[in-house]
């Protein structure tokens, strides 16, 4: 099976110390070379994550004419094109796992002068995709997808797109940007009201282009037409990466962590908030901006953490980070409670049943509900099945968020961790396995 087949070993026990920056957000790093090749001039991006769904971001708008140089070790160099600059791929635009890639382009290219057709890999092909496609055809884009509201997306030529007053029925970031990015091409106004809050990158990276965007309470407001500047970014360490040495370093006796230049995007922290109302030990060190983003240097120690009714509020600030949060529960005194979570079950898995697959496999008492989960706090086992050493192995289901939450939870099992199907870590954090085992995890990866 190739690369479908790479597998992790994480021996149990262990500490977290040290010091380590993970990589570039992934969120900014999307959107920075969105912006930049539609913005007029140059722009000079540093810190850029040189994943596999960035890569699948910039690739694609190479596709479609824009110069480009690097990645070389975060730094990247984009010419931009202006609003109406970008030209016709010769092919589909691949965006292999990465949906934020497709449904934010479907927005940016929705009032293109171009046909154009997104496509993915089996995991995305699979995710939901009406939620954007829907206010995009209420705008006048002309967009297609197969019947069941899935990818490949088929956009024709538009005569124009017409701004709207967009409530979104579901908080999302993803749908509240790709309506923005449509509407820097459309007539008039175009403003999207949330229901609850949820990350910010891209207002916060237009008005860093030069784009005037109004926010006042939950919503925010842009008018077509405009133009954008080229400029130098610096993307921060990303708080999803982050996430899973929070939860380490939390879990296992004697940890005592730095976590360089991670972005604190008020919209982004559920996962501080939520283990520091668990009883988690966590401080944020030397504050400052990166690229109008807020940054901070965050230190992480071992913590008795207790169960706790994770407040609905703080989901859509944590919903990337929720698996890792499961195995901080699952080390927790008592009972955690997860409600109004419905999106984890079409991520690039149903993240609550594959997670609660997991934590069943070893020991841990868990109860499923359609919007969530109840874990009960427990011991981990292994996934050693008798004495001849023979593993049955984790399930991802290739989803690189499940493959590094269950790594950490080695850090208090009573035997090693086999967790299969791992590949797709590249894709938000390449050099997991390096930079973990740098700070103390006992872990190994190998083809199986």
């Amino acid at each position: 099976m190739g690369q479908l087949d790479l597998r992790y070993l994480v021996e149990p026990g262990g500490r977290l110390r040290g010091r380590l920056r993970v990589p570039g957000d992934k969120s900014i790093s999307h959107r920075s070379i969105m912006l930049a090749a539609i913005a007029e001039g140059e722009t000079r991006i540093s810190g850029f994550l040189e994943g596999a769904d960035a890569l699948a971001t910039l690739h694609a708008f190479r596709r479609m004419g824009v110069r480009i140089e690097g990645p070389d070790q975060g730094q990247v160099w984009v010419r931009g094109v202006g609003l109406r600059g970008l030209r016709a791929s010769d092919r589909p635009l691949d965006m292999g796992n990465s949906g934020t890639s497709m449904r934010l382009l479907a927005g940016l290219l929705a009032g293109q002068s171009f046909p154009v057709t997104l496509v993915g890999d089996d995991s995305l092909s699979k995710r939901p995709m009406r939620r954007v496609t829907e206010p995009l055809s209420a705008m006048g884009a002309r967009i297609g997808t197969t019947p069941a509201g899935t990818a490949p997306l088929t956009l024709e030529p538009t005569t124009g797109l017409q701004g709207i007053d967009y409530p979104m029925p579901v908080a999302s970031a993803q749908v509240k940007s790709s309506l923005l990015l449509a509407g820097l091409y459309a007539t008039g106004e175009t403003c999207v009201t949330e229901p609850a809050p949820t990350r910010d990158h891209t207002e916060r990276m237009l008005t860093a282009f030069g784009y005037s965007v109004r926010r006042r309470a939950a919503r925010v407001c842009l008018t077509g037409g405009g133009r954008l500047t080229g400029c130098r970014l610096s993307i921060p360490a990303d708080i999803s990466s982050a996430a899973f040495f929070l939860v380490g370093a939390s879990i296992a006796p004697d940890s005592d962590l730095l976590l360089e230049g991670v972005g604190i995007n008020p919209t982004r922290v559920g996962v501080i908030n939520i283990l520091r109302a668990m009883g988690g030990d966590i401080e944020l060190l030397e504050r400052r901006l990166a690229g109008g983003e807020p940054v901070a240097d965050i230190r992480v120690r071992h913590a008795r953490l207790r169960g706790i009714r994770i407040p609905v509020d703080q989901v859509p600030l944590a919903i990337d980070e929720l698996p890792a949060i499961f195995i901080a529960a699952a080390c927790a005194e008592g009972e955690t409670l997860l409600t109004g979570a419905e999106e984890l079950r079409v991520k690039e898995s149903d993240r609550i049943q594959v997670m609660a697959d997991g934590l069943t496999r070893l020991g841990i008492a868990v109860e499923t509900l359609p919007d969530g989960m109840r874990i009960q706090g427990g011991t981990f086992g292994s996934t050693e099945a008798d004495t001849t050493g023979r593993h049955e192995a984790i399930e991802t289901h290739g989803d690189h968020r499940i493959a590094m939450s269950f790594a950490m939870a080695a850090l208090r099992a009573q035997g090693p961790i086999a967790i299969r199907d791992c590949a797709n870590v590249r894709t938000s954090f390449p050099g997991f396995v390096d930079l973990a085992a740098s700070v103390g995890l006992d872990i190994h990866e190998h083809q199986a």
